[in-house]
């Protein structure tokens, strides 16, 4: 993978492009019908790269007087990988016009970081 590309694509203003800042109200609006009820906002970081592999991750943060804990984010893998708000293929074809080629991409099991941010593994393989 160029350096060039890495440092060009993902940088964090991009990745905030894929995933806007509003698109954890639009969610939780979505899922329960009203934004106060979402325990957590959603962010795209970039964690590594190598020739094979960019592994991001989905940060979810939780919202001051919220139990990010008790919000079950254990299913959110199933979840994101076929919410039309997240739209995870929507981002890897973006990615793609930026001159990365995706072979094919997955989302990991969620980690619990600490009991104020559990992270999902996005991975993308590449060509």
């Amino acid at each position: 993978m160029d350096q060039a590309v890495l440092n060009r694509v993902f940088t964090q203003n991009y990745l905030d492009t894929l995933l806007p800042e509003e698109t954890s109200d639009r969610f939780f609006e979505a899922l329960y019908g009203d934004t106060s009820d979402g325990a957590y906002d959603i962010r795209l970081e970039f964690i590594s790269a190598n020739d094979k592999r960019i592994v991001l991750a989905f940060n979810l943060t939780q919202r001051p007087g919220k139990c990010l804990v008790c919000s079950l984010t254990y299913g959110l893998p199933n979840v994101f990988a076929r919410h039309p708000l997240i739209n995870i293929k929507g981002m890897v074809k973006k990615i793609e016009e930026k001159g990365i080629k995706v072979r094919n991409w997955q989302l990991g099991a969620t980690e619990e970081d600490s009991t104020l941010l559990h992270i999902i593994p996005f991975y993308l393989d590449l060509e």
